[in-house]
């Protein structure tokens, strides 16, 4: 046979010891460059590993269910004639659906605000929490069975889940070879814990106790249809639920008067006929300098220390035909508009074709999530964790306002500010929005 290269998992950021959850070739496959070798699954995306180079898969080296990490060897590629090996992609989010459709929403721009001209979205409802970090550890949950004695084993990647929710891993039984703990150990042990503590006895302080889901049989009152979660929204759920019942969620609302930045942004279009400046480069632009002026809010919760970060990384939401993910715009503080709007482009396009790297999904120290023109006039962002606030933008709207001699039409964009209550208190979160709305309203104060 032909020499063979190595095809090896490619940078996958943080992250170790990540699930095969799908070999999509065998000895003898004939592959073209970019075609998809295998699937892995992290916490926060699941991912397509492609091939670096047309060939024929010689071997596979991995099974599912097998836990890979950076540079471990999936399999060995014959390369075809003439065919030189290229560089290898980062893993991208794979298509968690078949047919890939998992919101109702999808659009194709990274606008997080209606216009007066047509324009698409790519942002819609609650930020994924695809992005999410490592959250503050909560109070252990009771074991209600005793784990076997000795060192407990599991991944990094499941103590972090287990550190998240609080359980004690040596209170968990694992169920794989050797005792190893999988993430299904952990939400079972929840689940049963939950269940034990449903009906709480009389006296005993409020917590987590909760009734039983209700068990309903739908199919006694008319047809139903029996649909599969998207795995996007398997992943994302659960950090979603742990966000809200853990973060004392506030929201704060306010408007900006964006008329004259509206005609801004459409003269900046006309004299850049190559470029689309959208209005999310402003938000984004806006809130770096709002987070500047108060850095409580682009800060997370450690513990008893409050984590001040001096570097501004944006997430913003986007709908993809996927599902919701949320890429990072780096080092916001150091761009332009052009240059903002031109990454959050390609972002977005990224996100599109499920070519987002775990890299380019991490870091975000503030996110953005916009309804657009979808519709909507305010509405409560989930944060992502360990973030301390989310901004949600809805649709602009045309109103008349009171100048003090007439009334007027004003381009009015509403602003939602969801805040963790433990970091920012109402008065801060206030400021916050005020300061953002008065930027977004004349941008010379962004250079304050």
């Amino acid at each position: 046979m032909a020499e063979t290269i190595d095809v090896r998992v490619p940078n996958l950021g943080d992250f170790a010891d990540i699930p095969v959850i799908e070999v999509l070739v065998k000895p003898g496959d004939v592959v073209a460059v970019e075609d998809p070798l295998v699937t892995l699954e992290s916490e926060k995306a699941t991912m397509e590993v492609p091939s670096p180079l047309a060939g024929t898969v010689a071997s596979v080296a991995v099974h599912v269910g097998d836990k890979v990490s950076e540079g471990f060897t999936l399999l060995a590629l014959a390369p075809a004639n003439g065919a030189a090996a290229a560089p290898a992609p980062p893993a991208a989010p794979a298509s968690t659906d078949a047919p890939p459709k998992t919101e109702p929403e999808a659009a194709s721009e990274s606008e997080p605000a209606a216009e007066p001209e047509t324009q698409p979205q790519i942002d819609s409802g609650h930020a994924s929490q695809s992005a999410v970090e490592t959250a503050p550890a909560a109070t252990p949950l009771p074991a209600p069975d005793a784990a076997p004695s000795g060192a407990v084993h599991a991944s990094p990647a499941i103590r972090r889940f287990a550190r998240e929710l609080g359980v004690d891993l040596r209170a968990v039984r694992g169920s794989g070879p050797h005792e190893r703990v999988t993430r299904e150990d952990i939400q079972s042990f929840v689940q049963r814990t939950l269940a034990q503590k449903a009906v709480a006895p009389a006296g005993a302080p409020a917590g987590f106790e909760v009734l039983p889901w209700p068990k309903v049989d739908f199919a006694r009152f008319g047809p139903i249809e029996r649909v599969p979660l998207s795995r996007i929204r398997k992943l994302s759920g659960p950090n979603l639920a742990r966000n809200w019942v853990m973060i004392p969620h506030v929201t704060n609302h306010d408007e900006a008067d964006i008329t004259e930045l509206e005609a801004f942004r459409k003269e900046l279009n006309a004299e850049n006929p190559g470029a689309k400046v959208t209005l999310l480069a402003f938000v984004i632009l806006a809130a770096v300098a709002a987070l500047k002026a108060y850095p409580e809010v682009n800060s997370s919760l450690d513990g008893d220390a409050l984590v001040l970060k001096h570097y501004y990384n944006v997430g913003f939401a986007a709908d993809t035909p996927n599902g919701l993910v949320v890429p990072v715009l780096k080092a916001a503080d150091t761009k332009g508009v052009l240059a903002i709007a031109a990454e959050t482009s390609a972002l977005a396009a990224k996100a599109r074709e499920s070519k987002l790297s775990l890299g380019d999904m991490q870091g975000a120290t503030f996110t953005i999530s916009s309804l657009g023109g979808i519709g909507g006039t305010s509405f409560t962002p989930i944060i992502n964790a360990p973030e301390v606030a989310i901004l949600g933008v809805s649709r602009s709207v045309l109103r008349p306002v009171w100048n003090g001699s007439a009334f007027v039409p004003r381009l009015i964009l509403p602003l939602s500010l969801s805040y963790d209550h433990r970091v920012i208190d109402g008065a801060l979160a206030a400021r916050f929005n005020v300061a953002l709305a008065r930027i977004l309203g004349d941008l010379r104060r962004a250079m304050l």
